[in-house]
């Protein structure tokens, strides 16, 4: 393939736009950002279902602590309604001793059901102070989340305005070079990722192999106008006075 001299110099500034182009792809895919974000949603899970599991037991503290109320407030019930009748001195020398008897044992049962119940409190105290600390845990995890969402976004905007400034420089380089040129580089540069680079003391700039005696000896040899490529990772050589010939 045959191209003047002065393109094929073109295309260093070609390569050097679509080398910025894919940083800009490659730092779109490797934000630390974006694994910060992975690692914040893994500890909100983890806080969200702390809460959830906290809240649990907490709702079920709340109902053995209304169910042991309501059990002391039958046994006082129940006393109450005993010593009405023992006051009112309307009962048998037998049912006296019965409600007696009755009301010692309604007098323990009561002692018991409130030491239970005190102890029932005592833990969802603990348990409420628990359910404290982890909604703001949680509230620490959604802010560490939308802090790495928002420098995601603000890392993100940036490299847009840079790739749509590189996109248009782009579109006006290329617009200068012939088709099979152009077709060549696009190709190298796909499969390779870098389409053309300078030959540099010897050296290929992209894949950064010496040429041996024989492969500068056939790039000596070529003609000004001739497009060369790299033997080892095809790129497109363009050759300068900084070339080694």
């Amino acid at each position: 393939m045959k191209a003047d001299p002065a393109v094929q110099r073109r295309l260093l500034d070609l390569a050097q736009v679509d080398a910025e182009l894919a940083r800009v792809t490659h730092r779109r895919r490797t934000l630390p950002e974006i694994a910060e974000i992975a690692e914040a949603e893994k500890q909100l899970r983890a806080k969200q279902d702390a809460v959830t599991t906290i809240g649990t037991s907490l709702g079920d503290l709340n109902r053995e602590v209304k169910r042991q109320e309501t059990e002391i407030d039958q046994v006082r019930a129940r006393e109450e309604r005993d010593r009405k009748l023992l006051a009112g001195g309307s009962v048998g020398a037998k049912q006296l001793t019965d409600l007696e008897h009755e009301l010692a044992t309604l007098n323990r049962r009561r002692g018991a059901l409130e030491d239970d119940l005190l102890e029932l409190m005592e833990r969802r105290e603990a348990v409420e102070a628990d359910s404290r600390h982890a909604e703001v845990e949680l509230d620490k995890a959604q802010e560490a989340l939308s802090d790495a969402a928002r420098r995601r976004d603000s890392a993100l905007a940036d490299l847009e305005s840079t790739e749509a400034k590189r996109t248009a420089e782009r579109t006006k380089v290329v617009a200068g070079f012939p088709e099979p040129l152009l077709s060549l580089y696009d190709r190298v540069r796909a499969h390779k990722g870098i389409g053309a680079a300078l030959l540099q003391s010897r050296r290929c700039g992209a894949c950064r192999i010496e040429l041996d005696r024989s492969a500068m000896s056939r790039v000596k040899e070529a003609a000004a106008d001739e497009v060369v490529q790299c033997e080892e990772c095809d790129a497109i050589m363009v050759r300068t006075g900084e070339s080694g010939l």
